[in-house]
């Protein structure tokens, strides 16, 4: 396996006139990554498909086609999307276009058993079954020398504030990540916090619940290869947040982002747009709140991000390669953008507000024309 990513590099702190340089000369690099999951969209609660299923070759042949627009990786779902038998075909996709699996994240939300949750499900029977997905999964980005491996715990949570277990679903959930990592040294896991959906009340709401989930899984950590990558300074759990789940829980996205490069734990983002609450829309970057992508670019350019810019939408009323032309071309306008801001001035006016009273919203004022 090649060495695990290492992001050290987010912890750095610079002074002003470290960050001024900084800023005029780092550039972020818009690794533009893509998931398989939404290729074709499935219907919701209320309404049937309405763009016809594809199988998994017929998804990486459309796949070949988003080169053009910058997309360097794809993301898919163990053993769902991406496993041992179709491997080759992601092997074929790398080889003729360049675009790579990037990373892969264990089917534990979907099924029937999961209704009461996956890792922290109080059934050990069912716990067990997802256990083994994961354990599969790490394996998987393992022996294939992947990014990452991720968890969104969708079905994890709780129906009713009144009567829940807390301890013990927060036990149950982060000792069976550990156990994983543990049968599977050496992998890199990032969590996916969202407030609710499909769990009433998911098991890590928040940023900042996310962050409690790194830590107490690492805590739990016991094989001795995992212990010596931690003693080294590495990261082994860490975050890949989304900026519609951090609007959902009315967080703010480059303050959730911030959060997470300040430990150095920020291993993926996922990016689209969302209306602040509300139910998860999955909209194409910047259609809604462009201030939160385009700021949130601007906090990752101080933490000098160098991992990739993931694509997480829900295309349903239009094909997916225009969608993602349309989400490249955003993302790029916005890194245009915020390259050409006048960073000394912003600087000078948060270094010394008393003096520089409406600096910052006259800068934003001027970009706006």
């Amino acid at each position: 396996m090649k060495d695990i990513i290492d992001i050290k590099y987010q912890r750095i702190k610079r002074n002003k006139e470290e960050l001024i340089k900084h800023l005029d000369t780092f550039n972020l690099d818009l690794k533009i990554s893509i998931g398989i999951w939404y290729f074709t969209p499935t219907g919701g609660r209320f309404h049937e498909a309405y763009i016809d299923n594809k199988d998994i070759p017929s998804r990486i042949e459309m796949a070949a086609e988003m080169v053009k627009y910058g997309v360097k990786a794809i993301e898919a779902h163990y053993p769902a999307e991406a496993n041992e038998e179709n491997y080759h075909l992601y092997e074929k996709l790398e080889k003729e276009t360049g675009i790579k699996l990037l990373s892969c994240y264990p089917s534990i939300f979907y099924p029937k058993e999961y209704e009461f949750g996956s890792l922290s499900n109080p059934h050990d029977k069912y716990r067990d079954k997802a256990i083994e997905t994961l354990v599969g999964c790490l394996k998987f980005v393992k022996d294939r020398g992947l990014h990452h491996a991720g968890i969104w715990p969708g079905s994890d949570g709780y129906l009713y504030s009144m009567g829940t277990n807390y301890y013990d679903m927060w036990d149950r959930f982060e000792d069976a990540v550990a156990s994983a990592m543990d049968e599977v040294p050496g992998v890199p896991v990032a969590i996916e916090p969202k407030p609710y959906e499909p769990a009433p009340n998911n098991i890590y709401r928040t940023t900042a619940d996310g962050l409690l989930a790194c830590h107490d899984i690492e805590s739990k950590l016991k094989s001795r290869e995992n212990r010596e990558l931690l003693d080294r300074g590495l990261k082994l759990v860490g975050m890949q947040p989304e900026i519609g789940h951090i609007r959902m829980g009315f967080e703010d996205a480059p303050y959730a982002f911030s959060r997470a490069t300040r430990e150095g734990r920020l291993f993926h983002t996922h990016w689209n747009s969302q209306p602040m609450g509300n139910y998860d829309q999955d909209l194409n970057v910047g259609v809604v709140e462009w201030h939160q992508a385009e700021a949130s670019l601007l906090a990752l350019k101080m933490a000098g991000y160098k991992e990739y810019f993931g694509i997480d939408i829900n295309p349903e009323r239009m094909p997916v390669q225009k969608a993602i032309e349309i989400n490249s071309k955003v993302l790029n306008i916005m890194n245009e953008r915020i390259n050409n801001l006048p960073h000394k001035e912003i600087l000078e006016a948060y270094y010394d507000p008393e003096n520089h009273r409406g600096g910052i919203e006259s800068i934003l004022a001027e970009r706006m024309r």
